[in-house]
């Protein structure tokens, strides 16, 4: 299997509530440039890329100062419709990825089926996780918000388990990880798949 093109993508996004530009690289390092705006959000989407080895660079503007809501949105939006523009047609891929992954109390189990049929399945907060405003302005519930939309958007089934936590910051930071980790072994080459990892030919 010999990969012929480049894995980029950049995905530009612009509405009344926020201006967001994304551009990824599959084959990367896990080089970050993050400015959304939301500075917790801008520590997670640093990790995911960081942990997943995919470059990510994303500029946005919004109206953060009504809320973090449509920023955080659009830019999940924005970063999904990237990795699937980078993947292709999926051809030499791994398809499947799965992590467990801790971050001191907090456990966190993140599967991914890069399959074009996007679904998302996120359990196991604590009670209370979603009211909870870690570094002033990233809400708790995002981060379903996030997963659900990216999921969405890069047309994968996602499945995100929090086995166990109980600080508000490693329970969010532990999901990205999770789906970092599940990522990268997804969409990574794999030498010995000939074409599309699909008994149907597509994906």
């Amino acid at each position: 299997m010999t990969r012929t093109t480049n894995r980029t993508a950049t995905v530009k996004r612009s509405t009344c509530e926020s201006t967001v530009e994304v551009s990824v690289d599959l084959d990367g390092t896990g080089r970050a440039r993050i400015e959304t705006g939301v500075p917790f959000y801008d520590h997670m989407l640093a990790s995911f890329a960081r942990h997943s080895l995919i470059d990510v660079t994303v500029v946005a503007t919004g109206d953060v100062d009504v809320d973090a809501h449509h920023t955080v949105e659009d830019v999940a939006i924005g970063l999904g419709e990237a990795v699937a523009q980078a993947l292709g047609d999926k051809a030499g891929i791994s398809r499947f990825g799965d992590a467990t992954v801790p971050l001191d109390e907090a456990l966190v189990l993140a599967v991914v089926d890069v399959a074009g049929r996007p679904y998302c399945v996120h359990t196991g907060e604590p009670e209370g996780q979603a009211y909870v405003v870690i570094g002033g302005t990233y809400v708790g519930s995002l981060t379903r918000h996030v997963l659900e939309t990216f999921a969405a958007h890069a047309g994968i089934a996602l499945h995100v388990r929090v086995l166990a936590g109980r600080d508000p910051h490693h329970i969010v930071e532990a999901q990205y990880k999770a789906l970092a980790r599940a990522m990268r072994a997804a969409v990574a080459l794999d030498a010995r798949v000939d074409g599309i990892p699909s008994a149907k030919g597509t994906l």
